[in-house]
Formats: structure tokens, sequence, C-alpha cells
């Protein structure tokens, strides 16, 4: 099978073995690190208040159909291992130059809106323990415009800095397992309030928290970017992948219910949930950890994450604009820098415009979905990508979990739309701005055609 994935990559031996350098158990925790991130720290409180003290349920469904996307992206990373990820797929699947240019969009999108979100979450709780009094919105746009210029100066990540940022995040959910575990073996465990919902429906009450469990399962699309470094790639990935969506789906149900049977539900669900934070659980706890420390180190966790964020947006907008279906302009690049300005200050300007105007919850389900439109688009084109065949093994995931995870999204998206129909408007605004751009550019340019190559959307 090497040999195959050598020839199809048309490697030699050497460049060969130097590419397949990751192991199955480093890739698994690298989708650990991508998918255990600031969403756990950013939505805690604002799950409690949609759905009660049983909002840990949602994460058991936000996960589950989390998965059965994962088994899409497992069989596409391993047959395309390309870093387009899902602009590559819909291309492949269906060849239309539009159709690749939303899914490329939708994913914009939704970076620019999980910005505004973790922005507010920096400026919230937090900071707070720091700047007492300081106006969230304020402090939100100072973050953003900080990194966007950080951004601009450039950057270059290493699996150190990785390796460290993952570090602390995971250190502040140790220590949230931690009380919980002494607070149960003190039996000072309020263990009634993680059984309780909201009034209505219930089963209503729990799908109302699914898009806000969705948002802190994302990130493990990523994987797709090491896909050619793998070793064995149609053995390992698939394990690898869902193995650390599973594990990371679990620790974050578990912290869930942690939260809800330590801290108080008025205080985790005040201000409509958005001084409500693990913090909260922290403070509740019987573990003398100071304030300070804690927050520190989720807005470690916050930045590492709405950093990345911001470059890849910048990135994609850089991307779509070399490939020429959005203004040329977006692609000028900094005569020093060497990084694209036009992109940056566009993306931020954008995200500092939502936080203007918009909270935690609405932000964090306009991200989601946009991304659940691209998650099913990722289960069509598996499905529809079944009848061709490529130069080397694959892993072929199981045709009935394609179709449940297509409905499953589908499921959630017209769910979300119905619960927050406000989103759909904020939604809609943002793709006329890219159709926009599309049809403007395409009319600029129709008298110069051109082939698009989907693997240069990333930029």
């Amino acid at each position: 099978m090497s040999d195959q994935i050598t020839n199809a990559s048309g490697g030699a031996g050497q460049q060969e073995e130097l590419k397949r350098s990751i192991t199955g158990r480093l890739l698994f925790f690298y989708v650990l690190g991508d998918v255990l991130g600031s969403g756990i720290y950013a939505l805690i409180g604002v799950m409690a208040f949609t759905v009660g003290g049983a909002f840990w349920l949602s994460f058991v469904i936000g996960v589950t159909v989390a998965l059965l996307t994962g088994f899409a992206y497992a069989e596409l990373i391993t047959k395309y291992p390309q870093a387009a990820g899902a602009a590559l797929y819909t291309h492949k699947a269906f060849g239309n130059r539009f159709l690749t240019f939303m899914v490329t969009f939708c994913l914009l999108a939704a970076t620019i809106a999980a910005a505004g979100t973790l922005a507010r979450v920096f400026g919230g709780t937090y900071f707070q323990s720091f700047v007492e009094g300081a106006s969230v919105t304020l402090v939100a746009i100072i973050f953003i415009v900080a990194l966007s210029l950080l951004n601009f100066r450039g950057i270059t990540e290493s699996v150190w800095t990785n390796m460290v940022m993952t570090l602390v995040e995971t250190t502040g959910l140790l220590i949230i397992l931690a009380v919980g575990v002494v607070v149960l073996a003190e039996g000072d465990a309020n263990l009634q309030q993680p059984f309780e919902l909201n009034e209505g429906n219930p089963t209503l009450v729990v799908l109302g928290g699914v898009a806000l469990a969705f948002f802190a399962m994302t990130g493990f699309e990523n994987a797709a970017n090491i896909a050619e470094e793998t070793q064995e790639p149609s053995r390992t990935f698939p394990r690898a992948l869902l193995g650390g969506m599973t594990l990371a789906g679990v620790l974050y149900m578990v912290i869930a219910f942690i939260a809800s049977m330590v801290a108080p539900l008025d205080e985790l669900t005040a201000n409509k949930g958005e001084d409500g934070s693990l913090l909260t659980v922290v403070q509740n706890g019987p573990i003398p950890v100071p304030e300070l420390v804690f927050s520190a180190i989720a807005l470690v966790a916050v930045t590492n994450t709405t950093l990345v964020s911001l470059v890849a947006q910048s990135r994609i907008m850089y991307g779509m604009a070399r490939q020429g279906i959005v203004p040329r302009i977006f692609a000028r690049t900094h005569a020093t820098r060497r990084t694209p300005w036009v992109s940056i200050v566009f993306t931020a300007a954008l995200v500092c415009l939502l936080l203007a105007v918009a909270d935690v919850d609405r932000l964090a389900t306009v991200t989601v979905l946009f991304l659940i439109v691209v998650y099913g688009m990722v289960c069509l084109a598996a499905l529809k990508l079944r009848g061709t065949t490529v130069e080397h093994e694959h892993y072929s995931a199981p045709v009935v979990i394609l179709v449940v995870g297509v409905v499953a999204n589908v499921a959630i998206l017209v769910h979300t739309m119905i619960d927050d129909p406000g989103s759909i408007l904020w939604c809609g605004a943002i793709v006329l701005i890219g159709v926009a751009m599309y049809g403007v550019n395409a009319f600029a340019m129709r008298h110069q055609p051109q082939a698009l190559d989907p693997t240069e959307l990333s930029g």
C-alpha cells in the first residue's frame, strides 16, 4: 500500500519516508487537540440557559451527529488526501463552480461568526476577572483588532506552540474533572439538577442546545491538512479521527454533567448564560483554584482558537481571490510582510460589525448553520463519489452511516432555523455579500474564463 500511495503522489522513496511521518497515535492527539478547545469554555452558560440543568443531553446528540459526519470525512480524506477539504470534495462530486464557491464561502462565514463568538466570550466573564466592569463589546472589538494586527504581521505556528496551547486548554478541563471527582467523593453533588429541563416539550428543549454543542465539536475537519503525512492513512486515519472525536465528545458530556451538579443553575444562566462559564463551576467547587489562574487558562484557550479562525478566514478569502471567484483585490499582499492585508482588513471588519450587533448565542448559532451546510455537503459528496476510483487504498464508510449523516445534518439545520429564525436573516445577509462579490467578479471576468483549482481555495 505504501508504494501505491507513493506512485499516486509522484514522490520518490526518500520523499515518501519524510511525508509519512505521522503515526496513528500522533494523529489521534492532533484530532483531540483540534476538537478540544474554547467551545466548552465559551458555551456552558448559554447551553444551560437554553436547555436547563440537563444540557449535557444536547452534547449526546451533537457529538453523535458530528461523528456521523466524521465517517464521511474519514472516507474522503483518505480517498483525496489534500488539504482543500470540503471545497475539493464538493468540486469532485458535483463539478459546479458556483456550488464549490458557496461551500467555501460557508466555511469563510463560519470562521467569521466563530471569531465573533469567541471574542465576546473573551470580553466576558474571564476578562472581567482582571478588569471588572469593562464593556464586553469594546473589549471584544479591541481583541479582534489586536489579533488581526498580529495576523497582518505574519503568523508562523510551530508544533511546540500548538502543543503548549493544547496543554493549557486541557489543564483547565482537567481542573473541572478534578472538581467533579472531589464533589462526588464528599457527597456534595446536586444529582437532581443535571436531569432538570426548561419548560416545554423535552425533546425540543434538548434539541435547542444541540447547535451549541455542535459548535464545541467543530475542528475535526482540519485533519485533512495532514492526510498526506500520515502513515497507512486508510487504516489509521478512521480510527484516529473517530477515536479523537469520541474522546473529546465524552469529555464534553462529562464536563457538562459536572458543571450542572456543582454550580447553581441561576449562576450558570445569569445574563442569558453569558455570565455563566466554567469559572462559575470552579468558584462553586471545593478545590481552591485562584480565579485569575483559571481565567487566564480560559483566555489562552479562547485566544488560540480565535487567532486560528482569523488566520483561516483571511487565507480563504485570499485563496478565492487568487482563483478569480471574488474580486482580485482580496489577493493583494503587503509589500514587506507578504500577508493578505486586504482580506485581513475586510474579514476583521465583518467580525467587528457582527460583534456590535449580536450576542454569543446568535453568533454561535450562525456559525453552526453555516457549518451544518458544509458538513451535509461533505456527506452528500461521499455518497456521490462512491462510484469513482483512485489509485490507492482508502477507507470506505458504511453507506447507511453516510445517509443517516445527511439526514441528521439536514434535521439539525431545519430545527435550528425554526428554533431561531432570526439567525436565518443573519446568514442570508452574509451570503448576499458573498454572492454579490461573486456576481460582480463573474461579470468583470466574463471574457476571461478560468478553471477552478479547489486545492488553492485555502490560500
